[in-house]
């Protein structure tokens, strides 16, 4: 037992004394908050434009004050989203609804703003003098604050409406689009008052948005749907995603140790000091401190975010977990997924040599595990739907659909039945993986089907 953990000790050490691993481990957390706020920074940095509206003949007359009230109305809208969305935030985090609207105050600001016309652009007819004046008033050549960032040449033909947009950069669409939606509903408005139809009843009718309300005889209080009884279900989906990152990130580690010690003759000095189980059972116990870690680090930093910035939910989120046991359901699982998929991966290290034997073995397994994570999303919404239950039986997809569903109170046969397959499975790779471990470890042989299964017929010789 002493051996096994100083083998583990070692193992831990060896990526928790490097500042890399530390980088890592916490630039992970960091990019998961930028990832949530940067469409909010994008929209917020997003300029407004300064755009100039110029009806061309008396045809289009009426056209500008058309795409004001299309503009007018969008902010609108983008007030009324940005309310209802801080209403909505306020209801779940249990924060006030002011620093909540004034979080999301950036869904409500303008795309652009309509500004007057030069005189001498206003004047200008289309031709070599007015392309030299767009030219000036929408570059470097005009002071900034009088910078134009669109230039719109309203026009109807044959009272049909259009447009030319002259945009100060190329690659900026966001005027001609808006320009394009405010020109179709004018002219959705002209056809519907020739069709004597009022374009104000069906401005109405599309405005319309029924309130709905969602119930269920499984919610909290046995009536409405809340915010808390969709949160067993995230937490369960959440579950699975970290089980799978941590298999992946710990498996992995484990793969490329054993790889590089055997390519070095380390393992054949460590055998010469202890069991082939014992290296293996020590490596696979340092990697899970390792990810353990992470865990804890993660874990940490996502729960005094949450108390700090919505405690209501993080009071929720305790009492799902501590509710029918369901944070040792989790633990369970997560041990039983590690150890099947951590001494396969050790096993698989001790025959390779180099990266590229190692890549060649990647493809398969991860295909094998990309499988649960994409029936893993139904069991968020049909717990119980034929394949997640079929699914759930089989040991490899076992961890990560039961995480899913636990929160969602499977009977207790499919809990026990599903847990007992995943460990004696676990068990049995456990004993595989040993003595295809002492095999590859003590041999130059590649890994193919003839070697492995010489391995596990007469590693323990």
């Amino acid at each position: 037992m002493n051996r096994i953990l100083l083998i583990a000790q070692r193992e831990f050490l060896a990526y928790a004394r490097t500042v890399g691993f530390w980088l890592s481990l916490l630039a992970f957390p960091l990019f998961a908050v930028l990832g949530g706020a940067l469409p909010l920074l994008m929209r917020g940095a997003d300029p407004v434009r300064a755009v100039v509206l110029i009806e061309e003949g008396p045809e289009a007359t009426g056209l500008a004050a058309a795409v004001r009230d299309a503009l007018n109305a969008d902010v609108e809208r983008r007030e009324i989203r940005a309310r209802e969305a801080a209403e909505k935030a306020a209801a779940s985090t249990g924060a006030p609804p002011g620093s909540a609207q004034s979080a999301l105050a950036s869904l409500s600001a303008p795309r652009m703003r309509i500004v007057s016309a030069p005189t001498d652009l206003a004047a200008s007819q289309p031709g070599p003098e007015q392309d030299a004046l767009l030219r000036r008033y929408l570059t470097d050549e005009t002071p900034k604050a009088e910078r134009l960032d669109a230039v719109v040449f309203l026009t109807r033909t044959e009272g049909v409406p259009g447009a030319r947009v002259w945009a100060a950069r190329a690659t900026d669409d966001t005027v001609e689009d808006f320009v394009r939606s405010a020109l179709r509903d004018a002219n959705r408005d002209a056809v519907l008052r020739q069709a004597g139809i009022d374009a104000a009843v069906v401005e109405r009718a599309d405005a319309f948005r029924p309130e709905i309300g969602v119930f269920s005889p499984r919610s909290a209080g046995g009536g409405e749907v809340s915010f808390k009884d969709r949160l067993p279900g995230i937490i369960g989906l959440a579950f699975s995603f970290i089980l799978w990152s941590l298999i992946i990130t710990g498996a992995s580690i484990l793969l490329n140790s054993v790889m590089e010690e055997k390519s070095n003759k380390i393992l054949e000095v460590l055998l010469s000091s202890a069991s082939a189980t014992e290296i293996l059972t020590g490596k696979v116990l340092g990697v899970a401190m390792l990810t353990l870690s992470v865990l804890i680090v993660w874990g940490g930093i996502g729960a005094a975010g949450l108390i700090a910035a919505a405690p209501s939910v993080a009071a929720d989120v305790a009492s799902v977990l501590m509710t029918d046991g369901l944070i040792f359901y989790f633990a369970a699982y997560i041990v039983g997924g590690y150890l099947m998929y951590a001494v396969l991966f050790a096993a698989i290290g001790a025959f390779c040599e180099t990266p590229r034997d190692a890549q060649t073995l990647m493809g398969p397994i991860m295909m094998v595990l990309v499988i649960p994570i994409l029936v893993v999303q139904m069991a968020l919404v049909n717990p119980d739907a034929p394949v997640v239950r079929i699914m759930s039986w089989i040991p490899f997809f076992t961890p990560f659909l039961m995480s899913a569903r636990a929160p969602s109170g499977p009977p207790m046969v499919e809990i026990a039945g599903t847990m007992a397959g995943m460990f004696v499975v676990a068990l049995l790779m456990v004993w595989l993986a040993g003595r295809a471990f002492r095999a590859g470890a003590l041999s130059d042989v590649k890994l193919s089907w003839k070697s492995f299964a010489a391995a596990i017929g007469g590693g323990g010789r």
